[in-house]
């Protein structure tokens, strides 16, 4: 009976060392396993890193190609379009000289006008093809020139400022181009409709949004006017750039907003 307690002691202390060893084989387990998962893990986002730098070098490949081929394009159109029309623009002057009936001289003249209308396209086509103008700075560049060029023949004064715009922000071509049709749109309805004698461009930037303000000191929009087709085209391209066109009556005169995220 003496020997009981030692067997029942000696059991104890065996099976606490069976479940010191199931644990510490547990712990083991677990260590190795979570191990193993933490290798399978980094390998996976090693893979899933490998592939997305596939995919983007890949769309840097075609992005590349994509320019390569705006750029051909655009030299293609300079050298064969420019010289074409540079050509029938000077084979119209050459016979608008010897030529002595006035309707034919008429004509003449509006052959000269729609081969410089053409050229001033075609430079328009260029300067979006371009990639080196993807830039703000370009793009408020391109936009003052332009503006100042369509309304140099009238007697339209024309003004322009920019604030807090940083030049280097990159823009997406289709952000650019359709800002400048948005412009070209917006300058056409002062000179057709407004009967203002000043336009002022206002450009600036408010960290990721850009702002662009056409306005002018003319008669403004009729109360009740519907909108035209030039209106509804400049809400349209900012729906799909996911920008903002705002129309706002002044007294005098009116104001169009444009606003975008870059």
């Amino acid at each position: 009976m003496k020997q009981l307690p030692d067997t029942i002691r000696l059991a104890y202390i065996i099976a606490v060392i069976l479940l010191i060893t199931f644990v510490i084989f547990i712990v083991l387990i677990v260590v190795l396993y979570n191990k193993r998962q933490l290798f399978f893990i980094q390998q996976q986002q090693l893979k899933e890193s490998e592939h997305q730098n596939q995919l983007l070098q890949k769309e840097l490949e075609k992005q590349k190609v994509l320019e390569q081929e705006r750029e051909r394009i655009s030299h293609d159109m300079h050298d064969d379009l420019g010289a074409g029309i540079s050509a029938l623009k000077l084979q119209a002057e050459f016979l608008k000289q010897k030529a002595e009936n006035d309707d034919l001289q008429s004509d003449i003249n509006e052959l000269l006008k729609t081969s410089e209308e053409m050229n001033i396209s075609m430079r328009e086509m260029l300067w979006s093809l371009n990639s080196g103008n993807d830039t703000l700075g370009s793009f408020i560049d391109y936009a003052i020139l332009y503006n100042g060029n369509f309304l140099k023949k009238t007697k339209i004064m024309v003004y322009s400022e920019c604030e807090d715009i940083i030049a280097e922000t990159p823009i997406s071509t289709e952000m650019r181009r359709n800002l400048f049709l948005c412009l070209k749109e917006a300058v056409n309805n002062v000179y057709k409709h407004s009967q203002a004698n000043t336009v002022k461009l206002s450009f600036w930037q408010d960290e990721n949004n850009f702002f662009m303000k056409i306005s002018d000191n003319g008669n403004g929009i009729p109360d009740g006017q519907k909108e035209g087709n030039g209106l509804r085209n400049m809400k349209r391209r900012m729906n799909e750039l996911s920008g903002e066109c705002s129309i706002i009556s002044e007294n005098p005169g009116t104001c169009i907003v444009f606003k975008i995220v870059l």
